[in-house]
């Protein structure tokens, strides 16, 4: 339990935290990998080049700070992120370094305004919250590695299929290396792939969402190719999947994990909207609902720039033309001249309220939505607007999370 000066002085930070808070990040990222290289085999580099893990750790430091008085209030946060370190293989023995050099970027942005008492407060603070990461992630360590087909660590997985599903995005097919049982998986979840990349200095790590359907004998990630573009690096593990990944290749993968799932229990109409490579969990998800659900009104949404880059059209057409209570709807913000002759599209542009309205019918729904994070700003604010219970709106960020509103 949190001392009562001590949450008086934390909250007191909040306006400091507030201004400071991305430059107290990048300033611990710094020390952190200064002192500790061996964790940039963890860390996603492009995320750190471009701010995104700064800016997710000052939001996340930030409600802290706002919520001290109940820390109950992040922890639905705190097992999202779990999810992601359980993936990453974060241990408990890296809190201690993360809390010294979070407390050092304190110290060094703020100086002498970083009093003892602040610093002593921050510090009691940090222990509880990490002991809640901790006690979390010791209980997805055991779920993960206890289950049926589960495992610990790293299991080397081939890849028995690529498939081209667009002009920038790739399925693979991925199997157990030693031809034993996989771990079930929740549609929504992800799994992590670990590859060591010639001439790298370190071990890269990226997240994917699981597109295919569950209960198959082998894993389906589908990858977008990140080429560089203005202000982004080109992402190296995305490329290098797409150019030396083939038949045969070995990928070293972490067990499923992730809480961005499908509330099966819901009977509700649900309405699935993605923008992108967002598609590819609210495709595992279809799956399911088609198996289990089949008589649930669906709505699936997807945005795209046109027809070239619109990936697994024709596999999600199938599901939803045999049944019913299932409609597909296409978005294309520039599609070319072969899309319109074809009638490709149900809309041209960008989703906005009214037509969502019209396409999901009722705001008595769940709602799940992924993509590009203007994208789903756009989204959150239209079913806002609209009036749906926040309870209702779901969604996953790929990468660090960011803000919507």
């Amino acid at each position: 339990m949190l001392s009562q000066q001590a949450i008086a002085i934390i909250k007191s930070t909040v306006p400091v935290l507030e201004v400071h808070g991305t430059t107290i990040t990048k300033r611990f990222y710094e020390r952190l990998f200064q002192s500790h290289p061996e964790l940039l085999n963890i860390f996603n580099h492009a995320n750190q080049k471009q701010g995104r893990q700064q800016t997710a750790l000052a939001n996340a430091v930030y409600a802290a700070a706002i919520h001290i008085e109940k820390l109950d209030a992040i922890l639905p946060v705190v097992r999202g992120i779990a999810h992601k370190h359980r993936s990453l293989g974060v241990k408990p023995e890296h809190y201690p370094i993360v809390g010294e050099h979070l407390l050092g970027a304190i110290k060094d942005v703020l100086g002498d305004a970083a009093t003892d008492e602040i610093l002593g407060a921050w510090a009691e603070a940090y222990g509880i919250i990490a002991d809640a990461f901790i006690g979390v992630e010791a209980e997805l360590y055991q779920a993960a590695e206890s289950q049926r087909g589960g495992w610990a660590g790293d299991r080397p997985f081939r890849v028995a299929r690529k498939v081209r599903e667009s002009e920038v995005i790739t399925s693979f097919y991925l199997e157990p290396a030693d031809g034993k049982p996989i771990a079930a998986f929740e549609p929504g979840q992800y799994i992590s792939v670990k590859l060591e990349i010639p001439g790298e200095a370190n071990t890269h790590i990226r997240q994917y969402s699981l597109s295919g359907a569950p209960g198959e004998p082998y894993y389906r990630i589908s990858v977008k190719r990140e080429d560089a573009a203005e202000g982004r690096p080109a992402g190296r593990v995305s490329v290098y999947l797409h150019e030396q990944a083939e038949e045969g290749s070995v990928l070293q993968l972490s067990a499923p994990a992730g809480d961005f799932t499908l509330d099966a229990r819901d009977e509700r109409p649900v309405v699935l909207i993605s923008g992108g490579v967002g598609l590819t969990p609210l495709v595992s998800m279809l799956h399911v609902l088609a198996e289990k659900q089949p008589n649930r009104k669906v709505a699936f949404i997807h945005a795209a720039r046109n027809g070239g880059v619109h990936a697994l059209r024709g596999e999600v057409e199938r599901i939803v033309n045999e049944r019913p209570n299932f409609s597909a709807h296409w978005i294309y913000a520039d599609p070319t001249d072969e899309d319109r002759s074809a009638g490709a599209c149900h809309k041209e542009g960008r989703l906005d309220l009214p037509w969502l309205k019209q396409v999901a019918g009722t705001p008595d729904a769940s709602f799940y939505f992924c993509g590009p994070q203007p994208f789903m700003r756009t989204v959150n604010r239209a079913l806002k607007d609209w009036g749906v219970s926040a309870a209702d709106i779901r969604f996953e960020f790929f990468g660090p999370a960011g803000a919507l509103d």
